[in-house]
């Protein structure tokens, strides 16, 4: 009985350290995530969560440390949404967790460095800006010009035309600098999250919670 008790033991011990032997995820190591949540500076504010989910396996030395589908939770730390004239609007996130298939949940230390949407960039501290001027700028401007010109044509003739268009380019102007330009980060969009120290795959850096899914894998890509 006694030696029994002691195989038992010896068994236990064994999984024990098996499950706290993994070799942690490098520092470093990119993550390709796709964002399950749809995050906007007009509509979020800081501490609103956020969840998205891993769209490669992350391998180290042949062993899938994290699977593809593990879920990624994190949270908004900045929402900025200056006028036109004041500079680019930002939203800064900043994740927190995965959580394996399985239910468990390992903290994570990552930066955005990444996204898959165009005219757009991510600053060094893992901010999303959004884009600049763009197409409806010009049509906003645009149309500021045309409506000075017909007022003007209608009132004054020629010279009336010359002149409504100069207010109007000026309006137009002003009204575009007095707008508020939007980030959005929509869902579906392709986070690129690096790691800033190493991932930890033991008992220490874990919690049990529910969620789901998987991991991530090497590449570039910050701005």
């Amino acid at each position: 009985m006694k030696k029994f008790a002691f195989l038992s033991s010896l068994l236990l011990l064994a999984s024990m350290m098996a499950g706290q032997s993994s070799a942690p995820v490098p520092a470093g190591t990119v993550l390709m995530v796709r964002l399950e949540t749809t995050l906007a500076t007009f509509s979020n504010r800081p501490g609103d969560p956020f969840r998205g989910s891993i769209n490669q396996p992350v391998t180290v030395h042949g062993e899938t440390l994290i699977p593809a589908g593990a879920v990624i939770e994190g949270r908004v730390t900045k929402v900025s949404e200056p006028r036109r004239i004041s500079g680019r609007p930002t939203l800064g996130i900043l994740p927190e967790a995965v959580i394996f298939p399985n239910g468990q949940r390992y903290y994570l230390d990552a930066t955005l460095t990444d996204t898959n949407i165009p005219g757009t960039s991510v600053n060094d501290e893992g901010q999303f800006k959004g884009s600049g001027h763009d197409h409806r700028d010009t049509l906003e401007t645009g149309g500021g010009v045309a409506g000075g010109m017909l007022i003007g044509g209608l009132v004054g003739g020629p010279p009336g035309i010359l002149v409504g268009g100069l207010i109007g380019a000026g309006s137009g102007t002003g009204f575009w600098l007095a707008q508020h330009r939007s980030a959005i980060l929509p869902a579906g969009t392709e986070l690129t999250l690096e790691l800033n120290r190493p991932l930890a795959m033991n008992g220490t850096n874990a919690t049990t919670n529910a969620p789901t899914t998987t991991a991530a894998s090497a590449g570039s890509g910050g701005k």
